[in-house]
């Protein structure tokens, strides 16, 4: 080799040693089979058509809309967007499967089972269900048994639908550990269980990453929040919430990488629990869908 060859490939090595990982072009990093959507009730818009048109506008893929709305706007909302959706949301419906009184329980397992229906007509693969309510009037035993009790009247018919119910970690004083959810899940003993997991609702619990290669293929579905434990311990639990994508106590690389582990793939929904000041709707959802790319790559 010639001294003018040599000095061309030693100049080429240093060229190439002096790229930095974020100068790389964004193609070259990891793709995870991860796809993002968005809460229907954060978007802009007077009925269906307009909250899908709007969220498929900002860059989404998909949206949550919540059970009992008419079927058929529902359905020239999505094809009309082009959105997916991804799953239904029966919070409202299913929060009364814990009531001490047996007609609201009844009317709650009857809403499940519309949630059901609403999203096998969707091509919704799941839907949220809230597991009942500790309170002073129901205790921890209570819920337990009658959340079971109720939920498995609907399991038949989840099961043909081809529909989960997946439960989601709210705010309601129950299944406040991993390895305690993931046992509630398991009990049910059927395909059709598993667990809708809200990763800024624990975070006043403990760590998210935890519970997540706990509940593991139990996971169906994502939400994606953000939370301070420095405003919670200043303003209150609910304060934690007022904190912008990225800003809060999520260590999203570590939530990340355990999704990784677990093999997760399908729908993370961006449910943002606060806003700034000034912002138009339209430019928020733009916002929201930017920052939900930088935590699906890291």
């Amino acid at each position: 080799m010639n001294r003018r060859k040599f000095l061309q490939l030693v100049a080429a090595a240093t060229a190439a040693a002096a790229i930095r990982p974020h100068d790389l072009p964004a193609q070259s990093a990891k793709k995870r089979d991860i796809k993002k959507g968005m809460w229907y009730a954060s978007a802009p818009g007077a009925g269906p058509l307009e909250k899908f048109k709007a969220i498929k506008t900002a860059g989404f893929d998909g949206v949550e809309p919540p059970s009992h709305l008419d079927q058929d706007e529902v359905m020239r909302a999505r094809d009309e967007s082009g959105l997916e959706i991804m799953d239904v949301s029966c919070g409202q419906h299913s929060r009364a499967l814990s009531s001490p009184d047996p007609a609201k329980r009844t009317q709650a397992v009857e809403g499940v089972k519309q949630a059901l229906r609403d999203a096998k007509r969707y091509g919704a693969t799941s839907i949220l269900v809230v597991p009942g309510v500790v309170n002073e009037s129901t205790s921890y035993a209570d819920n337990y048994q009658r959340v079971q009790t109720e939920l498995r009247k609907a399991v038949p018919l989840a099961e043909d639908l081809g529909v989960k119910m997946a439960f989601e970690n709210v705010w309601n004083h129950f299944l406040l550990s991993p390895m305690e959810a993931a046992r509630f899940v398991d009990e049910f003993n059927s395909p059709a269980v598993g667990w809708h997991f809200d990763v800024g609702n624990v975070i006043y619990l403990g760590w998210p990453e935890h519970w997540i290669r706990i509940l593991g293929k139990r996971i169906q579905k994502l939400h994606i929040k953000e939370y301070s434990r420095k405003k919670l311990n200043e303003k209150g639990q609910r304060a934690g919430f007022s904190v912008e994508f990225l800003e809060g106590d999520n260590d999203w690389p570590a939530v990340m990488k355990a999704l990784d582990e677990i093999g997760y793939h399908g729908w993370a929904t961006a449910e943002p629990a606060w806003k700034p000041e000034s912002v138009d709707p339209a430019t928020r959802l733009r916002q929201i869908a930017g920052k939900m790319d930088r935590i699906l790559a890291l």
